[in-house]
């Protein structure tokens, strides 16, 4: 059965009130806090409906109602709009994020911001790897048969090996073997780098190729084969600003999947690009974030996404809000990135 527009404004009345004051919502409170029009007994049957549609619920006897998670779907998707932010909080991310002076820092920056802007759980995902491309190769002899190799992508990642070599190397063969995987590997993508890498040692000459072979199977191991992801995390506390109802009673579950990385990148690392991803409750396939939703995306210079982030909290989120920082703080990364 569709809900007409009237039956749409009471969950919409619903979900805004709940989000705001934690406390179950009556008719008649509806009545006094919104211009509905109408009676609070009309009220009551418009709320009789939305509860056997499975839109909003009572938590217990002689309550108000509260919404579940089909209605804040269907609130997210079609009677909240997300609101624009206000100079100040523009100017506010812009300052904040802006003095940062290295990836580290974008990153610890941006996930502090998150956190204290929406008031939840905070989760950035390092620039991955497998996205990236090559900007620039360094090779940093330690000894004459000990290199160290400093790869440094796109997104400002860096990444560092050792290269334990088979023969002692002069200090000019090192320039020349770093002249060559600079010349073949930079602006290429992580990924496409395989072919290249054993290019490399087909192509040199006699007296490099025994540095080449060693130094080639650090770089596959280091721009290929060992993709570790990152995350950072930010605003656990938050979870306690909570009401009875959020989390069903018990933290636990939220606080055992904060611990895994795997989860929080599944949760985050996913994005489309362009897209902003709200997961609401039992939609997430994780069963300890049941009671939880999340709002993530992806960022990345220009039109490439290079990572993700979001927040995590309660499903009594204040969700144009939540989305609309979201969606102004990836944009902001991904124009420090593009400019770095």
């Amino acid at each position: 059965m569709g809900l007409d527009d009237r039956k749409l404004a009471v969950l919409r009345a619903i979900v805004e009130d709940y989000v705001a004051t934690q406390e179950p919502v009556g008719s008649k409170a509806l009545v006094e806090r919104h211009q509905l029009g109408v009676s609070p007994a009309t009220v009551r049957n418009d709320m009789a409906v939305l509860e056997e549609e499975g839109y909003i619920r009572q938590p217990h006897t002689s309550a108000g109602r509260v919404p579940t998670d089909r209605g804040y779907r269907l609130f997210v998707d079609r009677l909240s709009r997300v609101k624009p932010l206000s100079p100040a909080e523009r100017r506010a991310i812009e300052r904040f994020l802006v003095g940062a002076v290295d990836l580290d820092d974008v990153v610890h920056r941006t996930v502090r911001l998150l956190a204290q802007l929406t008031r939840q759980v905070a989760v950035v995902q390092y620039p991955s790897l497998a996205r990236s491309s090559v900007r620039h190769l360094e090779l940093v002899p330690i000894s004459t048969t000990r290199l160290m190799l400093v790869m440094i992508a796109d997104t400002g990642r860096v990444e560092q090996r050792l290269v334990e070599l088979p023969a002692p190397v002069p200090a000019d063969h090192v320039t020349d073997l770093r002249r060559l995987v600079n010349e073949k590997l930079v602006g290429s993508r992580l990924s496409e780098t395989p072919p290249l890498v054993q290019a490399l040692v087909d192509e040199s000459a006699p007296h490099l190729r025994g540095a080449m072979t060693t130094l080639s199977s650090v770089l596959l191991e280091t721009l290929v084969e060992r993709h570790e992801e990152r995350i950072a995390l930010a605003g656990t506390a938050n979870l306690t600003r909570g009401g009875l109802l959020d989390f069903q009673g018990s933290l636990r579950p939220i606080l055992e999947a904060l611990e895994e990385e795997v989860v929080l990148l599944k949760l985050i690392g996913e994005t489309e690009p362009s897209t902003t991803r709200v997961l609401i409750g039992d939609e997430n396939e994780v069963d300890n974030l049941r009671a939880a939703s999340v709002v993530s995306t992806g960022y990345g210079p220009g039109a490439t996404i290079v990572g993700g982030l979001g927040v995590l909290g309660p499903t009594r989120m204040d969700y144009p809000g939540t989305i609309a920082t979201v969606r102004a703080v990836a944009r902001y990364v991904g124009e420090l990135l593009a400019q770095n």
